[in-house]
């Protein structure tokens, strides 16, 4: 969708052009070739708890918080301790604290789609349980409502502009990080696991584990990030087909042990007699994997870690990197003909960054996280990483995906939609929106895409690139549904809607890599040496927001 701006009196006035229309199905196959000829290499940075109006509620053209929309779903919310109304408003920080994202917290706060309890929820909660305070529970609820632009995250403003935003992404389910980075390689988090044993079902949302997964608990297999952490409460094993399974084809039959919920699946997919998609998670702090004490390490971050199948099986494990790995093959041109490499940042970046705030020095994280990450060093990470792809033999036939993997409890005025109940009686998902980037090539420049998703559309994306048997359709999935994965789900896009057919049919030019490059000068500069101007983009005027933060707010410390 492409962004009409006229200047009225001084105003920027955004005008909403229509979405990108679905692929007819007449187009879909020819669309679908042209996609397996050209991308070859997919990518994707999965960032941390940032909700979408958090960080594109004034990006022209999107469903953003100047809509009708917006006004009927929680615009303005009540502030019980301050005794004022709180509406959006615009912080120029890159260092917030963090805002509560655990299940029982963003059901509360979506309040049955009315997402009008986000300030309320925070201030009742911490008043009544937490001894922080009526005046630290205050400006934690009032840092829910505020949100970011170009001015503090002018790359991530960039590459919206230049290549595809789709602002109608959700998280696949209502939960923390821990729920998120499952769901984007299985697109499920268990649900299947608990249809097939009902003793593993979760007793409680609040805390503790079971089937399906929503909370953030460690996994059930080390690396651990402390000794701590290694002799804690684990997760269960998890015991359902992933991505992982699924791009490894016929080479699946490798997997040995751990294998009795997913022996089917492998010898479907050994029957299928695929060749293999190679796979590579490249997170911070991973190291060599061995042992414990990875200072920027998160385990509950690192899907494939819950998997015992994967974990136990040298053929699949050996698929799990350290993040600066994927520097040096990008730099020596190691990648497969085919590939796919999945980016996370951690605790502790490694490149010598530190934020331009001389009060959070020790804000040293680089996934997006809230509390110990900075958002301007976190989408240096990002810019890091599409430099690299931009600057390899490996630009002209990649998709590069930028995800976050919850909404940290920050306001979005979109209802989520709704599909299975989990056991508590409440929606599993989908939860509040987050954003989605897509960069390519091939890729509509300045295209917004409105077409519904959630986590689960990336699974649905390699499926159609990569001619994956859908997890849904595999035989120990399959009986479940739709307690299972959501891949074959026709209410979620595949993300096709971003891709340009001009350009992929060869009747227009590919984006080139430069309109992708950001120069290491900027990239390594606190804050960025990049403007508003510099990114293109003119954010909105959100009529009844706020260019500054409302009376008493003090940005919570990290």
């Amino acid at each position: 969708m492409l962004l009409v701006v006229m200047l009225i009196a001084g105003f920027s006035l955004s005008v909403r052009a229509q979405a990108p229309k679905k692929v007819p199905p007449e187009n879909r196959q020819h669309l679908i070739a042209n996609l397996r000829a050209h991308i070859h290499h997919v990518f994707v940075i999965y960032q941390e708890n940032r909700s979408f109006d958090s960080y594109f509620g004034s990006f022209p053209g999107t469903d953003n918080l100047t809509t009708a929309e917006a006004r009927a779903h929680g615009f303005r919310q009540y502030d019980s301790i301050g005794h004022i109304w709180i509406s959006p408003f615009l912080l120029n920080a890159a260092d917030t604290g963090d805002a509560n994202h655990s299940r029982p917290a963003l059901i509360a706060k979506s309040d049955g789609g009315r997402m009008d309890h986000f300030v309320a929820w925070e201030e009742e909660r911490a008043v009544a349980a937490l001894p922080i305070g009526r005046q630290r529970a205050r400006q934690a609820a009032m840092l829910t409502m505020a949100h970011e632009d170009c001015h503090t995250i002018p790359f991530l403003w960039m590459y919206a502009h230049r290549f595809v935003l789709y602002d109608h992404i959700f998280q696949a389910m209502y939960g923390p990080s821990t729920p998120g980075n499952i769901d984007l390689i299985a697109g499920q988090t268990g649900q299947t696991q608990a249809a097939r044993h009902p003793d593993e079902t979760f007793k409680s949302s609040t805390s503790g584990v079971g089937e399906p997964v929503v909370d953030s608990v460690a996994p059930n297999f080390g690396p651990y990030s402390s000794s701590a952490e290694a002799s804690d409460v684990h997760e269960l094993d998890q015991a359902y087909a992933t991505l992982m399974l699924s791009l490894s084809g016929r080479n699946a039959s490798q997997v040995k042990a751990d294998t009795n919920d997913v022996k089917e699946d492998i010898g479907e997919l050994a029957n299928l007699n695929h060749q293999d998609v190679p796979w590579a998670w490249y997170q911070e702090g991973f190291g060599n994997g061995e042992g414990n004490n990875h200072p920027a390490y998160i385990p509950h971050h690192n899907a494939p870690q819950y998997f015992g199948y994967i974990r136990q099986n040298p053929s699949m494990w050996s698929g799990e990197h350290d993040l600066l790995d994927f520097f040096q093959v990008m730099e020596k041109a190691k990648l497969p003909d085919k590939s796919v490499a999945f980016i996370k940042g951690g605790r502790r970046n490694p490149f010598g960054w530190k934020p331009a705030n001389p009060l959070a020095q020790s804000v040293l994280g680089d996934d997006d996280h809230p509390g110990y990450s900075d958002s301007q060093l976190s989408e240096s990470l990002v810019a890091e990483v599409v430099n690299a792809v931009a600057r390899s033999p490996y630009w002209k036939d990649s998709a590069i995906i930028v995800l976050w993997d919850d909404s940290a409890g920050f306001y979005d005025h979109v209802p989520p939609p709704q599909f299975e109940p989990c056991p508590d009686k409440h929606p599993c998902g989908d939860g509040p929106r987050v954003p989605l980037i897509l960069i390519s090539p091939y890729a509509q420049a300045g295209g917004v895409v409105s077409d519904p998703g959630d986590h689960v559309s990336f699974a649905k994306f390699l499926d159609v690139l990569f001619d994956l048997p859908p997890l849904a359709s595999l035989p120990d999935e399959k009986p479940y549904l739709p307690e299972g994965p959501r891949d074959a789900n026709p209410r979620l896009t595949d993300l096709l809607g971003g891709f340009d057919q001009a350009r992929l049919d060869g009747t227009k030019a590919p984006i080139p890599a430069s309109d992708a490059e950001i120069p290491d000068d900027v990239v390594n500069h606190f804050p960025p040496a990049m403007t508003c101007e510099d990114t293109g983009v003119t954010p909105v005027i959100i009529p009844g927001a706020s260019l500054v933060p409302p009376k008493g707010f003090t940005n919570p410390a990290p």
